[in-house]
């Protein structure tokens, strides 16, 4: 059966490479996002990547009512959805108490409400349906706050909650939509050349840095595993250890200007008269960005964490088998 797949954000980053990867597949794509040029470019690729058939909707996620209109029409016009994405997002780069709080309020709705009003419009047609998963895209920050991102960081720790919640729900009501939530590491998205900043310098994430397509492949098999979580890259199984481990170790490490404020700059330095977010309005609507930021020539495009994951039971075979072999060597040495 061909998938009918919806994901929000779907215009540039992370959510371009998602619907690329259901292309490739052949599904059905509904992309959500703000951008005309970016949401023009996003179907002529995945057109061209090979998907059946692709609708577009320019809605801002923050708008409930918006977002339940396209998932209505989408099931209207395809019968159903199989699975919902949810990857749009906006940020603020600056110190706490320089984010105003109209900013805070902005990224709570585009990142954490928006997640809420894609998450809401899909189970509305999959729970009656049976059948479904939604994928909330997290991050690493979605468990360790870092300085300069308190509204980001904000946002991604109220997704965490609220799918907690969210899934304790379905299960009482014995619904089969599968959800899942995908924590990303750094990523090469154009989200570093569009985000508000108040910082010096050109904003970049801290790396190592992965291709948007690591992400891709790991929310194509969140969603067809139902897996509960699934953590990106050795850096964010690293940060969510070093956050339970040691928490006040990672709040002054992250307090350095090496660590936590040099990390999340480059040496560019931008000019914020000339300077344009995406917070209020796209950046996109002229431009078509893609998937992939500026960072390419420094991004990593595979993740042996992410691989052992996806392949638990061929990684912990080959671990019995080799202690098995070294058990089997020392009995023998005796």
């Amino acid at each position: 059966m061909t998938q009918r797949i919806v994901i929000t954000g779907a215009s540039a980053g992370v959510g371009r490479a998602i619907a690329v990867a259901y292309a490739r597949r052949g599904a059905r794509i509904a992309l959500i996002a703000r951008g005309r040029a970016g949401l023009e470019g996003a179907s002529l690729e995945v057109r061209a990547a090979g998907a059946c058939d692709v609708r577009t909707y320019r809605v801002d996620v923050a708008d409930a009512s918006g977002v339940q209109d396209a998932a209505d029409d989408v099931v209207a016009a395809w019968g159903g959805i199989d699975v919902w994405v949810n990857d749009a997002m906006a940020s603020v780069f600056a110190p706490a108490w320089e984010i105003t709080p109209d900013e805070y309020r902005r990224v709570s709705e585009v990142n954490f409400l928006g997640t809420v009003h894609g998450t809401l419009a899909a189970l509305r047609h999959m729970r009656p349906a049976g059948h479904g998963a939604v994928v909330q895209i997290g991050s690493a920050l979605a468990y360790r706050g870092i300085p300069l991102q308190a509204a980001y960081c904000a946002s991604k720790h109220a997704i965490q909650g609220f799918n907690d919640s969210l899934r304790a729900e379905l299960l009482h009501d014995g619904d089969r939509v599968k959800l899942s939530m995908v924590q990303l590491p750094a990523v090469n998205t154009p989200q570093f050349s569009w985000v508000r900043t108040r910082l010096p310098r050109h904003p970049q994430p801290v790396p190592p840095i992965y291709q948007p397509e690591v992400v891709a492949r790991a929310v194509l098999w969140a969603a067809d595993t139902g897996k509960r979580e699934v953590n990106v890259g050795g850096p964010t199984l690293k940060t969510r250890l070093g956050n339970i481990v040691a928490p006040g170790f990672l709040d002054r490490l992250l307090s350095k200007d090496k660590r936590g404020y040099q990390g999340q700059q480059t040496d560019e330095r931008i000019d914020p008269a000339t300077w344009q977010d995406n917070v209020d309005k796209p950046v996109d609507e002229h431009r078509d960005f893609g998937a992939h930021g500026i960072f390419d020539d420094q991004s990593r495009t595979r993740s042996f964490a992410l691989w052992a994951t996806m392949h638990k039971p061929l990684v912990t075979g080959a671990l019995s088998a080799g202690l098995g072999l070294a058990a089997v060597g020392v009995l023998r040495r005796r």
